[in-house]
């Protein structure tokens, strides 16, 4: 969605776009889905240049970039796609469609908003001409003239009423306040009778009439002289007569209720004059407000015309598109970011692996982790694919791997420790293909090598190898000897050295160790120690089954095998636990696969020093 245009309602303004990032807007709509697919369409039908495709079918993409002049209302344009032509004509022919949209919107926009105020002018120019008739109406049957007369006229006539009422108040409340004589009231004399008439003071020549008769006849003062009614009389030091009091209380009462009677006949034709009034001046204050809205709808809808017969786009090409010209400096910022970001993520990478990846890359590493338990360090020979490693033989060749299993030899046949020497070994390891298998054989063949009687035996029964590695039969072996069908010296295999006995690991058991933790395993096992010097049993891995973890209890010792590049310090730590857990007698571990080009390692480097038989 963006903003197309603002209809501004001042007076002779013309309708005008009303964006605030007016040229931030227009590049987004460059940029639309729209526009680019209304350009393709403009190119299609001008035939000037047929579209190229990609390899995918599709149009070639082209690339838009857009830059603003400072300090002014121009910015620039550019186009870039694997073909020249097609990103010049691309550019002149999104400019002429952009033009040509903004053009339509404006009409649209304008025509929707002139249809609306039209709409609005009708309905305001029938609220103006009911108003006007209804002042029309009103004004033939109310003459404002007259009305405003007769209402000045009752609103005098009706201030005079109230001013002679007051008066006629304050005159009743000082007659009442007069005094009456004594005499007059002890005769009882208290009202004025007709027989009375005759007694009246000399200074009254009144004619006084009654009405009613008897007790309760009231007095009717006709012709009652006003110098009789004087306020002088009233407040002289003489006091009047009480017939007199009586006489002027009781015309004051008469004259009040005259007058309070006229001002009841003149209130409601003052309130009828000033109600038609106000009407009137309603009726004139609406017809004057709607004419105000007429006008006004008027004046912005000639506006609206004006500006929708008026060409108001403020903006247009400049230049048309320039020649395509190939940019290095785009191959080579492209290049340079992509090398460094290429950098960038690498070191993520190498920095993620560095922290999760947590094997052992060589011997100081798993001194530091294993805490210097380091027994033997093996190197690495190289061997074709992935055949195993040749197991050693007497004048073997490869005099470093030789020598690093004598080393090995050596530290156990002088190994600090209490008590007799450690005459069976398990060897085993974390996980499999650790090497532990190759450890097992060369080291009972370096020791048979050294005039040792050995034995031994693959007690792996899940997934065994040794009999491959000495190129001998599977079975009968160690689970036959097991299940006690087959005698010893039937099973025991004999190796190329001749004091070098080998117990394969037979036929395969569903729970082999269930028969390793039997009886039978342990009278075999006191056997073959009361017969040879050393027992080199290799066992499954420690976490790959659990024959290894309960054979390590029954031994005198264990080897641990690790080996560079594959083990996790992690797993190795754990396995170290567990094996500590079964309380087994680990005598050390044995660092297989050491890079033999690095520094740290410096033992049996040098070749020239071992000199064969033949040279000797």
């Amino acid at each position: 969605m963006y903003e197309t245009a603002k209809v501004y309602s001042q007076t002779g303004a013309p309708a005008s776009d009303g964006g605030g990032n007016y040229l931030g807007t227009q590049i987004e709509l460059l940029k639309s889905g729209r526009l680019r697919q209304a350009t393709m369409e403009r190119l299609q039908v001008s035939g000037t240049n047929a579209i190229p495709q990609g390899e995918d079918g599709l149009p070639l993409a082209v690339l838009l970039s857009f830059k603003e002049v400072p300090k002014a209302a121009i910015f620039a344009i550019t186009a870039s796609s694997a073909d020249p032509a097609l990103s010049r004509n691309f550019l002149d022919a999104l400019m002429c469609e952009y033009l040509e949209y903004k053009k339509t919107i404006r009409k649209q926009i304008s025509g929707e908003a002139a249809s609306s105020i039209s709409t609005q002018v009708e309905s305001s120019e029938r609220e103006l001409k009911n108003a006007q008739d209804a002042l029309m109406s009103f004004q033939r049957t109310n003459n404002l003239a007259i009305l405003a007369e007769q209402a000045a006229l009752a609103g005098s006539q009706l201030a005079k009423l109230q001013t002679e009422l007051s008066d006629l108040k304050l005159e009743s409340q000082i007659l009442e306040a007069t005094p009456v004589p004594l005499d007059l009231t002890a005769s009882g004399n208290t009202n004025l009778r007709p027989d009375s008439a005759s007694k009246m003071p000399s200074s009254a020549s009144h004619s006084i009439q009654y009405i009613g008769s008897g007790p309760s006849a009231v007095p009717l003062l006709a012709d009652f002289g006003a110098q009789d009614l004087r306020k002088s009389d009233l407040a002289s030091n003489v006091p009047p007569s009480s017939d007199r009091v009586v006489l002027l209380n009781a015309y004051n009462k008469i004259k009040m209720e005259s007058v309070a009677a006229a001002m009841r006949d003149w209130e409601p034709k003052i309130m009828e004059a000033n109600s038609r009034i106000a009407e009137a001046e309603r009726l004139k204050l609406n017809v004057t407000r709607t004419q105000s809205t007429y006008d006004s709808l008027r004046v912005l809808l000639q506006n609206g015309d004006t500006s929708r017969n008026t060409d108001l786009e403020t903006l247009a090409i400049l230049e048309p598109a320039s020649p395509a010209k190939r940019s290095y400096r785009q191959i080579i910022r492209a290049l340079v970011v992509a090398g460094m970001g290429g950098l960038l993520l690498g070191g993520v990478v190498v920095f993620l692996m560095e922290k999760r990846d947590d094997r052992f890359t060589s011997v100081t590493e798993a001194n530091s982790t294993l805490g210097s338990a380091i027994l033997g360090l093996l190197p690495e020979v190289s061997h074709k694919g992935n055949e195993p490693i040749p197991l050693l033989e007497v004048d073997d060749p490869r005099h470093g791997y030789a020598e690093s299993y004598r080393s090995l030899r050596s530290a156990l046949l002088f190994l600090p420790a209490e008590g007799a020497r450690p005459k069976v070994l398990l060897i085993t390891s974390a996980m499999p293909n650790e090497g532990k298998s190759t450890v097992a054989a060369n080291l009972a063949r370096t020791l048979s090598l050294s005039g040792s009687n050995v034995v031994l035996i693959d007690a792996d029964m899940r997934r065994g190898i040794l009999h491959q590695l000495l190129g001998t039969q599977r079975t009968p072996g160690l689970a036959e000897l097991l299940w006690q069908t087959d005698d010893l010296e039937t099973i025991m295999q004999r190796d190329s050295l001749t004091n070098l006995s080998f117990i394969p690991r037979g036929a395969s058991l569903c729970n082999p160790g269930d028969y390793l933790l039997g009886p039978t395993f342990d009278q075999l096992l006191a056997r073959l120690r009361r017969q040879f010097d050393y027992v080199v049993i290799d066992s499954s891995p420690l976490f790959a089954a659990a024959d290894a973890s309960g054979l390590a209890p029954k031994m005198d010792g264990t080897l641990f095998v690790v080996r560079r590049g594959y083990s996790s310090a992690r797993a190795a730590d754990e396995a170290l636990d567990l094996l500590a857990q079964r309380r087994a007698k680990v005598l050390g571990v044995v660092f297989n696969g050491a890079d033999a080009s690095a520094r740290s390692y410096r033992y049996y480097k040098y070749a020239d020093y071992n000199l064969s038989a033949e040279i000797a």
